[in-house]
C-alpha cells in the first residue's frame, strides 16, 4: 500500500477551501510536458485520473477548490502547456481556475513560494530548484502566515481573470 502524500493528507482533510497559488513561468520538464511539446496532445483526465478523483471528491464535499496563476506575458511554453490542459484536468475535476498576468500583480505582496492554503489556517509550501525541480514540502501553521497567504491569494483571485476568458500571448 502507497503512502498517502502530505499533500494528499492535507487535501482530503479539507473542510471547506483549497487555495493554490501558482507562481512561477516553468515547472520541472518532465515526460508529459516533452511529449506535449512533441505534439501529442493527450487527454489529461486520462494521463492522471487520481486528481480527477481527488479533487472531485473534495468538491462533491462542499470544498472550494481554487487556483490562481500568476504568469508572465508573453506566456512560456511550459504556461501555454499548463493552459491548454486546464480545462480538461484541472476544470474537469472541479477545480476554479484564473490567471493573473504578472504586470497587474506588482501591488500584491506575494510569499516567496507557490502554496497550497487548506481551510484558510494550514499551509502547505512547495519548494523549487531553479530548473523547476520539486526540492521539498513545507507545512506551516503560523497563524500570521496562513493570514498572509490568505491575504495575497485573494488579491491575485480578485484581479485575475477567469480560465474560461483568459487568452494567453
Amino acid at each position: 500500500m502507497a503512502a498517502v502524500s502530505v499533500f494528499e493528507r492535507l487535501f482530503r482533510s479539507a473542510q471547506t477551501s483549497a487555495y493554490h497559488l501558482e507562481t512561477r513561468d516553468a515547472y520541472a520538464l518532465d515526460d508529459d510536458y516533452r511529449q506535449w511539446v512533441d505534439g501529442d496532445r493527450f487527454d489529461p483526465a486520462e494521463r492522471w485520473p487520481w486528481w480527477i478523483e481527488l479533487v472531485g471528491s473534495g468538491v462533491a464535499r462542499g470544498v472550494e477548490v481554487h487556483r490562481a496563476r500568476v504568469v508572465s506575458e508573453p506566456v512560456s511554453a511550459y504556461v501555454r502547456y499548463e493552459y491548454e490542459l486546464t480545462a480538461g484536468h484541472n476544470v474537469k475535476a472541479g477545480e476554479k481556475v484564473r490567471w493573473l498576468p504578472r504586470r497587474q500583480a506588482s501591488g500584491i505582496a506575494l510569499p516567496g513560494n507557490d502554496f497550497w492554503l487548506f481551510d484558510g489556517t494550514t499551509v502547505l509550501f512547495n519548494h523549487f530548484a531553479g530548473d523547476g525541480t520539486m526540492t521539498g514540502e513545507e507545512v506551516v501553521t503560523d497563524p500570521v502566515v496562513a493570514r498572509l497567504c490568505g491575504d495575497a491569494f485573494t488579491a491575485v483571485w480578485d484581479r485575475a481573470v477567469p480560465h474560461e476568458e483568459y487568452r494567453p500571448d
